[in-house]
């Protein structure tokens, strides 16, 4: 008898351990994994466990909602599932399954260019909010085609991820000798992976020019950690800023993401929406980046860690774990929705754990071999 996800999964802990026990070592430390020391990784989650809630009682609570606007479009909550790398290796179906789940629970998905089924199937899979994020791997030509193939299949959006133009050091996967499909081509064809990730290397500004004066979509930078880069991106007509460093997984040592938001924000002054990601795992972080000026949150390894646990409905698990604790913090905090929050809702404060991929998930702690 198959079991209903709300009853096999009463919290993000039991959803964890349930995909811990379906992914092998190779998979799993890829997914929770940072670059070398994981400092970047572990800042992400010290920076939202650094700012405290400022609850305000006797008010009407009574009418909570979490929808949100976000690029025209009307979402439950203001959730995009971030794009995340060779998918299949954790579930076979790839960006289907996240394509699917979001539509069923209407947030956003970002389907990432290095992912399978690919841009045309995972658009067929779901009738969905979907955007789609390119690694750059050709030249111009080969970029415009992958916007021209976005456009014809529904994507309403277009990202491209710009924090990644070196392979970085994922030590977890190197002691694994794990590698996916990406790490495996560079083994096979070293040469011929260069020659593609130099297209990366190599873009630039102009680039980001010649999409705006060529292409009618809203156009995405994802990587940006910085105040001076968010002003050029805004200046030469970026749409959305992706405040994010890669969860970790590019540059080590970084800040964390939280740290960096609320500046960039400022310095953006409205010019352009921004999506923020780094350590979702709470409903309460997702409040506490949208208090800090996002508009809306991506969600990155809790989606890997519902599709490994239990395919759609695990991803649909997740997202209504999150939802509620969303819910939870609106009431106890005296607000009925995010236009009714802003910055005297937190303060600084001292963490009480020490940071790591789940540490706000307390019964994991009896548990460290999930992590």
């Amino acid at each position: 008898m198959t079991i209903e996800p709300a009853r096999q999964f009463a919290t993000i802990h039991e959803v964890v351990k349930a995909a811990r026990n379906n992914l092998h070592q190779g998979v799993w430390d890829y997914v929770v994994g940072g670059t070398d020391t994981e400092t970047t990784l572990r800042r992400n989650r010290m920076a939202l466990d650094s700012i405290a809630f400022r609850p305000r009682v006797m008010r009407d609570v009574s009418k909570r909602t979490a929808k949100a606007r976000f690029l025209g479009r009307d979402l439950r909550m203001p959730v995009v599932l971030a794009p995340i790398g060779s998918l299949e290796s954790v579930h076979e179906d790839g960006a289907a399954v996240s394509a699917k789940a979001s539509e069923i629970f209407n947030v956003m998905h970002m389907v990432s260019s290095r992912c399978e089924p690919g841009l045309e199937a995972t658009a067929k899979a779901a009738d969905n909010h979907r955007i789609f994020q390119l690694y750059v791997r050709g030249d111009q030509k080969w970029q415009d085609d992958h916007v021209k193939r976005a456009i014809d299949n529904g994507y309403l959006a277009f990202a491209v991820t710009i924090d990644l133009d070196l392979y970085t050091r994922r030590e977890r996967d190197h002691a694994n000798r794990y590698f996916h499909k990406t790490r495996q081509q560079a083994v096979d064809d070293p040469e011929g992976v260069a020659r593609t990730k130099a297209f990366q290397a190599a873009y630039d500004w102009d680039n980001v020019k010649h999409f705006k004066d060529k292409f009618d979509l809203p156009f995405i930078l994802k990587g940006i950690g910085s105040v001076e880069d968010a002003v050029i991106a805004v200046d030469h007509g970026v749409d959305v800023i992706y405040v994010s460093n890669h969860g970790g997984r590019a540059l080590d040592t970084g800040r964390g993401s939280l740290d960096v938001l609320p500046e960039i924000v400022a310095a953006v002054d409205g010019r352009a929406k921004i999506i923020y990601d780094g350590s979702i795992t709470r409903g309460s972080d997702i409040v506490k980046a949208m208090i800090l000026g996002a508009d809306a949150v991506g969600v990155g390894r809790l989606q890997c860690m519902g599709m490994a646990a239990a395919g759609v409905p695990g991803v649909l698990r997740v997202l209504e774990l999150l939802e509620e604790e969303i819910h939870i913090s609106f009431g106890l905090m005296g607000v009925n929705n995010w236009g009714e929050l802003d910055k005297s809702f937190i303060c600084k404060a001292e963490p009480v754990t020490e940071p790591h991929v789940f540490s706000q998930h307390p019964m994991i702690a009896f548990e460290p071999h999930i992590y």
